[in-house]
This record gives C-alpha cells, structure tokens and sequence, in this order.
C-alpha cells in the first residue's frame, strides 16, 4: 500500500485546510487503487522471510506485525485524526475511556500525583479517584475554573494535569492556556479530555495542552453506530509511553469500527456546525420558558465563561444543561413526554438525545459531590442532533405541557 499524496502545485506540496484533510487524510490505497478507504480485517501478517519478520519485531522494519499493534485500516484513522488535531502522533482504542486510562497509566508509576478538575465524566472521575489509587497514584481533585486551586494543587511528585472542557455534564469552560501554564511550570503534563468540543471546534494542543483524548463513539462516528477512542499528542510521548502500553496491554480499536469513524469523518465539519446551529436555536427557546429555570449553554451571554468559550472555541458546541422547575419529577416527566428526542446517556449522535444526569452518567457519585459540581435534580442534559430546529423546539415545547 502508498500513501495517497495531497495534489500539488508548482512542485512544492499544498497545505490542506481542515475540510479537505477530513476526507483526504491519511489514506492509502492497495494495488486495486479503490476510491473508498479499504477495510482489512485480518489479525496477522504474512512476512516475505523470516528475515524480514525478525526486522519488523526489532522496529527495523515498518510493516505490520499483528492488528493487536497496528492495522493499515486503523493507521488511516489514525493518520487522519493527526491531521485534523494537529499532532505529531496518535493511537486509537476500542473505546474513549480505554483512550483515556492508556493516556494516564501510560505515564504514571507508583509514588507519581495527579491533579484533575472535579467536573468530569463519572467513569473519569472513577479512573482518577480510585483506579488510580489502587497502583499507588495519588490524586488531588480541584476546581477547574479556579486557577488558584491548580497552583496549590502541584507538588513535587505531580506528572499529570487532567481536565475536560466544557466539562460533562455542566457545561463549564476550563481556562486550557492557562492551565497548561501552570502545569508545565510543575513539570507535568496537561491531557485533555475534547470530547464535547470536538477537533472541529477546539484544538486543545494548540492552547499548550501535551495529549487530548477522544470518544469517538460520539461526534466522531456520530451516528450511534460503534465504539471507538484515540489519543494524541508528541511523537516522544506516543514512542516513549503511549504505543508499548498500547501494545502490551490490547484495547484495540477494531477495524471495522476504524473504517466507520474513517468515514464519518468526511462529514464532521458539516455535521458538528449544524448541531451547534440548532443548539443555539434551542437554547433560546429554553431560556425564554417559564418552566425552566436555569439554562447553562456556552453560547449563552449569561453563561459564566462565556467570553473565554468564545476565545477557545469556534462555535458553542452541541451541549445544553438545563433545569426544570419542580426538580427530579418534572425533569423526568418532560423526558418521558419527548417524541422526537430519545431518552439515551450516549451524546453527539444526529438524533437528539436527553438524560438525567443525577441518576445516570453520575449516578454514582455521592449527593455532596454531585451537589458541589452543581448536577441538581432538576438537571437535564440535552445533545443536540441534526434534525429541524423547529421541530425540537415544538417537542421540547409540547413536552412541557406535561409539566406541572
């Protein structure tokens, strides 16, 4: 297989913009010269010699070995992704929260600290408050908004800054450049969950961030369809800690599941702006409801890091939190009336998608601490799909008749 190189132009080699690299990057093709990525769904390799098998173990030799390692379908993906982040490496995993335990344990030995924003996905938070501590890894959690509380945070032995933004399911922006500072200044490393804001809508590495992480079985794929993650950061940091670990330990993004995000890719620019073009649309329907109290959408003037979301982000995203006046049983009897949004804990699909984050996504966190990231009963978290924004204003609205 050769790599498929950018047209060029009065012999020197054209740059391609984002768009162009969302169809176009990192694909190869076989001898049959296919316009569509080829799927190669096969788990070993045949080597000429023994010769050139002995050569591909010791690394002299870039051929593939075992799809557990690499795969030519999965090196596309990730070859693509490295061109739409921006980074010098990248590796993908069966899931996003296997790319975000292979980015920290990847790094961490025992005796080593970790500082993490509090406001984070349950099963992230669940890596860094008890996974971690299991392998003598010690964590400080903080505020992520407070950069005070990330500078008193550091000491000697920390290694790792984790943070998403906008966070999960609150909708806070977290200052990256700043943080990133701060964190380099302890001689650590900054990782950075972007789910919610997508490659398409910020670009953690270039606000100073060291490694961002993906589920892409959300925006990425987009469809609802398969499950898949990736990391990406320095070549040092991918040869050095990512790729062994990756090797050794095998949550291995499938091929099947790679071709899929291969080909969602095409369209994640077209999609992720229309789902941030009826977010804000149905962001100003619910803040103008009598029946809904409080509405947290970055887009929003009232939100409290709105000017920062605007600095680090090209569009608000697709994520609104909400609540509902009269707490858990108002908000569960306006998702339980919803027609065309679907009551599911996934996000980033081209449907619109709703869930309850207190008895869901964070279920599991004690009532003080979801209190203290202010997930409140009567809080809905609504992903927004590709459909008419019309029509997701009317069902929110009819739904809400339901409500006492």
């Amino acid at each position: 297989m050769g790599d498929q190189k950018p047209p060029r132009s009065s012999g020197k080699e054209r740059v391609l913009r984002a768009q162009t690299q969302m169809v176009h990057g990192g694909t190869q093709r076989s001898e049959f010269g296919e316009t569509s990525e080829a799927m190669f769904l096969t788990s070993g390799y045949v080597y000429d010699t023994a010769e050139q098998a002995e050569a591909r173990f010791k690394g002299e030799n870039d051929g593939f070995i075992y799809s557990r390692f690499s795969n030519p379908t999965v090196r596309m993906f990730e070859e693509r992704m490295i061109a739409l982040e921006g980074a010098e490496a990248a590796r993908a995993t069966a899931t996003g929260m296997a790319a975000v335990t292979a980015s920290m344990l990847c790094q961490l030995n025992a005796g080593d600290h970790v500082v993490a924003a509090r406001a984070l996905f349950g099963s992230c938070r669940y890596i860094v408050e008890e996974l971690l501590p299991r392998f003598g890894i010690e964590s400080t959690l903080v505020d992520g908004c407070d950069l005070e509380q990330w500078r008193a945070a550091r000491r000697p032995n920390t290694k790792v800054f984790f943070l998403e933004t906008p966070t999960n399911p609150t909708l806070d922006i977290i200052d990256l450049r700043a943080v990133a500072d701060i964190a380099h200044d302890a001689g650590a490393r900054l990782v950075v969950d972007n789910v919610f804001a997508t490659p398409v809508l910020q670009k953690p590495l270039e606000f100073g961030a060291d490694v961002v992480v993906y589920s892409a079985t959300k925006h990425i794929d987009g469809q609802g369809r398969c499950l898949g993650g990736v990391v990406l950061g320095s070549d040092q940091f991918v040869t050095d800690h990512l790729a062994n670990f990756l090797r050794q330990t095998g949550p291995a993004l499938s091929p099947f599941n790679a071709w899929v995000m291969l080909k969602s890719l095409e369209t994640l620019d077209l999609r992720v702006r229309r789902h941030c073009e009826n977010a804000i649309h149905v962001a100003d329907f619910l803040g103008q409801h009598e029946k809904i109290s409080r509405v947290i959408y970055p887009g929003r003037a009232d939100h409290p890091q709105h000017n920062l979301a605007n600095a680090q982000m090209d569009m608000p995203g697709n994520m609104i939190a909400f609540e509902v006046n009269g707490g858990k049983a108002a908000a569960f009897s306006l998702a339980n009336h919803l027609g065309v949004i679907k009551i599911s804990n996934n996000l980033g699909d081209a449907k619109s998608l709703i869930t309850h984050p207190a008895t869901t996504t964070h279920q599991r966190l004690a009532p003080e601490a979801r209190a203290e990231l202010g997930i409140t009963d009567a809080m809905l978290r609504l992903s927004v799909g590709l459909e008419d924004a019309a029509d997701l204003t009317d069902d929110i609205g009819l739904a809400l008749e339901h409500v006492a």
